[in-house]
């Protein structure tokens, strides 16, 4: 069984309890436009271009059989013509060409994760299964869950909740905690900035509280889309009604995905700001007064 990756984190803190591996899926249902892992989105690996470390060897010209690379005044890349073969990737000397999302089978994820054993047992962690939505790859997903099980680790999946409810009851089985996104209360507001409503996503998060599973929010907060008191109240609210949540963490707009824009060849410029550490702990003191599950930043 194999899918589409685009990385595997080592040492990831963030991602669930102790010390974790974060192996990260291509493709997502939503287009979150905020999102900090961009190359995420499609499911089918593609080329990323630093343009600022090229040293204009024409190596990538010569290796590529497509037509991709044209050097003139500039390097110019016609990324419709590029297949994600990586050949241009293995002859720069710079590495400012790398093709973002490989193939690989679920042993092959198992055998690097389990390289880490180690800094799980001494820290109560494991692997984490991130995105990109991983229920986009749902057969991949339950394959590399059932061998994480069968090597005895702590599974944690982060989740935009926007998938099959029967797949994600079904794997439920062998997941121990759900990083679930809340993204926007209000169901046209998600539309707006997600490209779907939130029916779906809070359909399936009372499934699975139903069901008995670990459940922590997870609330990206963006200023002048969602930093309202709307808002943490329908954070709370939702908390509070499902018994399966376990906690909230909030997670302040950061601009880590601008570069990776640029990268891939797109408009890098971001309509949102970054809040302060002061405006971030408010988030977090507003959300405390309406629940009594633990809120923290991530």
């Amino acid at each position: 069984m194999c899918g589409n990756i685009f990385n595997i984190q080592r040492f990831s803190i963030n991602d669930g309890q102790g010390i974790r591996t974060t192996v990260f899926f291509k493709g997502c249902p939503l287009n979150c436009q905020w999102c900090h892992n961009p190359e995420s989105k499609k499911i089918s690996p593609e080329l990323l271009f630093s343009g600022d470390k090229c040293v204009y060897c024409r190596k990538c010209e010569g290796a590529c059989e497509n037509g991709v690379h044209l050097f003139g005044e500039k390097h110019t890349l016609f990324r419709e013509k590029c297949t994600a073969c990586g050949s241009c990737e293995a002859v720069c000397p710079v590495k400012c060409l790398s093709i973002a999302g490989k193939s690989i089978s679920a042993e092959e994820v198992i055998k690097e994760v389990l390289r880490d054993r180690i800094f799980f047992e001494e820290s109560g962690g494991g692997i984490t299964l991130s995105g990109g939505e991983p229920f986009l790859q749902y057969e991949f997903l339950t394959e590399i869950l059932k061998k994480a099980k069968e090597n005895s680790l702590h599974t944690a999946v982060e989740t935009c909740g926007f998938a099959d409810t029967e797949k994600m009851l079904a794997a439920a089985e062998y997941i121990d905690v759900f990083l679930f996104d809340y993204k926007l209360t209000d169901s046209a507001l998600h539309k707006k900035y997600t490209g779907v409503g939130n029916e779906k996503i809070l359909h399936n998060l009372k499934a699975l509280s139903d069901k008995g599973s670990k459940i922590i929010l997870r609330c990206p907060v963006i200023p002048s889309v969602n930093d309202t008191d709307e808002h943490f109240k329908g954070i709370a609210r939702t908390a509070e009604e499902n018994e399966g949540v376990t906690g909230i963490e909030i997670a302040p707009y950061h601009e880590l995905g601008l570069s990776k824009l640029s990268r891939m060849g797109k408009e890098n410029e971001s309509p949102f700001t970054v809040p302060s550490q002061d405006t971030a702990q408010k988030y977090i003191e507003e959300i405390k007064k309406y629940t009594s599950k633990t809120v923290k930043l991530m």
